[in-house]
């Protein structure tokens, strides 16, 4: 009766196989065609010349940074114990004229960040990953500021130059 068993499970089993080896050829094919059509069309965005009106005003022009003086400080009751925040900011710019142009908005952009300072967690703060998230929601800030007033973002991002808990 041995033999009987192993003979009827021999078949099962060879299909299982062929089935797995048919799973894993067709996953292999569908990446493979993934990242062909990706490098495809890549390539083929890059080799297209740009019109000529796209040129003249895709050329990124050079890095402008305005630093905000004096630093931002905001205390935090934690636990009973006073702490403190300080960080220094530029700001990344394109065009001199706009960052001109949106520092005469610059108590309404400092007002909002104060406040966006004082209505964080300390213990978020303390993490890389909560440093990031407040940084970004300066730049948002500052570019909500720049959009309303001047019609535009101008700040490409707030960059934290300084940034102390204690």
């Amino acid at each position: 009766m041995a033999k009987s068993d192993d003979a009827a499970t021999a078949p099962a089993g060879k299909s299982k196989l062929k089935m797995i080896l048919l799973i894993v050829v067709a996953l292999l094919l569908a990446i493979g065609v993934s990242v062909g059509a990706t490098w495809y069309f890549m390539h083929s965005a890059q080799s297209k010349p740009a019109p000529a009106a796209e040129t003249a005003t895709n050329v990124k022009q050079p890095a402008i940074f305005e630093q905000m003086l004096p630093a931002f400080v905001a205390n935090y009751n934690q636990n009973g114990r006073q702490r403190y925040l300080q960080v220094s900011i530029s700001l990344l710019a394109r065009n001199q004229a706009d960052l001109d142009a949106l520092k005469v908005h610059m108590p309404v952009i400092r007002n909002n960040l104060v406040m966006l300072f004082s209505g964080q967690s300390f213990d978020s703060l303390a993490t890389p990953v909560g440093q990031e998230m407040l940084r970004q929601k300066v730049t948002a800030s500052v570019q909500e500021v720049a959009q309303k007033e001047l019609g535009k973002v101008v700040v490409e991002q707030a960059l934290f130059t300084n940034f102390v808990l204690q």
